[in-house]
């Protein structure tokens, strides 16, 4: 009976540890170079969050804020799954607010994950309409071109790959040349981008393992990345860099393992 109650109170323990690692919020920088640079100075900062999983989120508004806030920005990169349930998007709302007042100077660009696409076609537009009515413009198979000093840079938002509604030829038709930023949900579509020129490339999805001890053995069916152990952080696949957020939420089990929720500057220069 003893021995029994240690266990318990150990599993308790290791639980509570656990989900105290969810409010554990890491914020990282990544410094890129520019090859299409030529010479200048010019410095883009790009603030990425993914995977906010608005029913299991790590952090408030507030402490987003404090967070996020600390640097300047030119750009906020939002890349997928913000929730799954309709009752969900009222809870979004306020941290729209917070890109709002952080007012990056080019804008805010989102695409949808494989979470978002849960909710119904009806529920789907309202999380759309929500994200659009606070400031950011959401990309499906599509782009935006913004002059940065002078230089196109082209924001490619390739649809969610999990679940089947990518399209790199739609994202990229009629783009003009440029610095090539992709921003994706699911960072397994990299591998199909052979063809398709992109200097950088934004995504979340695996939120790094989310339990990673003593490996992710559930994210096996998640795609071939994860076979090649590219769950987190940055990485190349023929040359070119592409980063995989942990994110801010989690899903099922409310607990972190191995992984810690992810705020993540990216300055290329």
């Amino acid at each position: 009976m003893y021995v029994l109650f240690i266990i318990l109170a150990a599993l308790i323990f290791l639980f509570y540890k656990a989900y105290r690692n969810t409010k554990n919020v890491v914020v990282n920088t990544v410094e890129l170079q520019d090859k299409k640079a030529n010479g200048t100075s010019r410095t883009l900062s790009i603030l990425h969050l993914s995977d906010f999983h608005m029913e299991n989120i790590s952090i408030s508004p507030g402490e987003l804020y404090i967070a996020a806030s600390k640097q300047h920005v030119d750009i906020i990169a939002l890349t997928g799954d913000f929730l799954d349930r309709k009752r969900s998007i009222q809870k979004l709302i306020p941290y729209l607010h917070v890109f709002k007042k952080i007012n990056p100077k080019y804008g805010i660009f989102a695409v949808f994950g494989n979470h978002d696409y849960v909710l119904n076609s009806k529920n789907f537009n309202i999380l759309k309409q929500t994200l659009e009515e606070n400031g950011c413009k959401t990309l499906q198979n599509e782009h935006a071109a913004i002059d940065v000093d002078g230089t196109q840079l082209n924001i490619i938002g390739i649809d969610d790959y999990s679940t089947g509604r990518s399209s790199i030829a739609g994202s990229y038709q009629g783009m003009k040349e440029g610095y090539n930023l992709v921003l994706t949900h699911d960072p397994n579509v990299v591998l199909e981008m052979q063809d398709a020129d992109f200097d950088y490339l934004l995504s979340g999805h695996f939120h790094g393992g989310q339990i990673h001890w003593p490996k992710p053995y559930h994210l096996v069916k998640m795609g071939q990345l994860v076979k090649m152990k590219m769950v987190k952080g940055l990485h190349y696949h023929d040359g070119k860099p592409f980063y995989i957020s942990e994110g801010l939420g989690q899903t099922g089990v409310n607990i972190r393992i191995g992984s810690r929720p992810e705020i993540t500057f990216h300055n290329i220069s």
